[in-house]
């Protein structure tokens, strides 16, 4: 679906496996990598959701390709990394409250580094357990940013949080709001997992074209040293809850409820929003779609392709 919108965007799209080296071989030099790839669930290589050895190869084995490419070309590269490099003990034991239908941060209890009233920043704790999906992640930061310092090439690394826009794959596991609106307009059977089943769990959302403007103004950026690990969220204006996007989609399309499940998952968490301070002071960036334009936009999207959810796997 996105090779064919691409193409007729003029972009060049090549077939290709970053985890074979020689589809690497023919490839002409670039100025910068952008490296999204990744099995994207955190649930990656357990649960029954593909083999460990699998997200092994998919997220870190790769990547050793990409910055030996990087290397061999003299390309920038910008790594997209994940908010959940975090540390899940640390996530869980963080001063909530309930505030109707979402948590928020006690923001007057004692927080730990890495958290404020404004999100989570780098400081935050990467101590394990973060998942093996958010493990992989943390070590490609690493690798591409000691390959970088070692071959003298540029790298940035961002630690997005949730992205959402209209024709992202709707799958519970990466587009959990693309997924939420389509399946709500469609009256496909709804969840709320854990934290009592009561749709409480917080997460922010960025969409693509305010992560593009990041990325656009990191590969502008001639400078060398100094920080280059960066959080990207949506922020609190763009955080929401289950039910709070629950509620959302009853206003936009008519009621339907979500069933409540008060079975525990690995690696959930309750609370997360992605503190952008670092790349607003370095870049001046701020993410500019508001949380209304962003879901109108994908309820739109939904409309307009009743096939969506089936188109994306589902």
């Amino acid at each position: 679906m996105n090779r064919t919108r691409l193409r007729s965007l003029g972009v060049n799209v090549i077939h290709g496996d970053i985890r074979s080296a020689s589809d690497f071989e023919d490839l002409p030099p670039a100025d910068w990598v952008i490296d999204a790839a990744a099995n994207p669930s955190v649930l990656a290589g357990v649960s029954g959701n593909g083999s460990s050895r699998q997200l092994f190869e998919h997220n870190l084995a790769s990547l050793v390709n990409v910055v030996e490419y990087c290397k061999a070309s003299k390309a920038g590269l910008l790594l997209l990394s994940s908010s959940r490099v975090y540390s899940i003990s640390e996530l869980a034991s963080l001063p909530l409250k309930t505030c109707g239908d979402a948590f928020r941060l006690d923001a007057s209890a004692a927080l730990p580094e890495g958290v404020s009233e404004h999100g989570i920043d780098t400081e935050f704790s990467t101590a394990p357990p973060i998942s093996l999906y958010g493990s992989t992640k943390l070590a490609c930061e690493i690798m591409a940013l000691e390959y970088g310092a070692a071959y003298d090439f540029p790298v940035w690394v961002n630690r997005c949080g949730v992205l959402a826009g209209a024709g992202q794959f709707g799958t519970p596991d990466q587009g959990i709001v693309s997924y939420w609106i389509n399946a709500h307009l469609r009256r496909r059977p709804l969840k709320y997992i854990g934290f009592n089943g009561q749709g409480r769990q917080v997460r922010d959302f960025l969409h693509p074209r305010d992560l593009a403007s990041l990325l656009d103004a990191q590969l502008n950026t001639p400078r060398k040293g100094g920080c280059r690990l960066y959080t990207a969220g949506g922020g609190a204006g763009r955080a929401v809850s289950l039910a709070e996007l629950n509620r959302w989609c009853d206003a936009r399309f008519g009621a339907h409820c979500a069933q409540s499940d008060n079975r525990e998952r690995p690696y959930d968490i309750p609370w997360m929003i992605m503190d952008n301070a670092g790349a607003n002071r370095d870049f001046g960036w701020k993410p500019l779609l508001s949380r209304e334009q962003v879901l109108e936009e994908i309820a739109a999207h939904a409309e307009q392709h009743p096939d969506w959810l089936e188109r994306s796997g589902l």
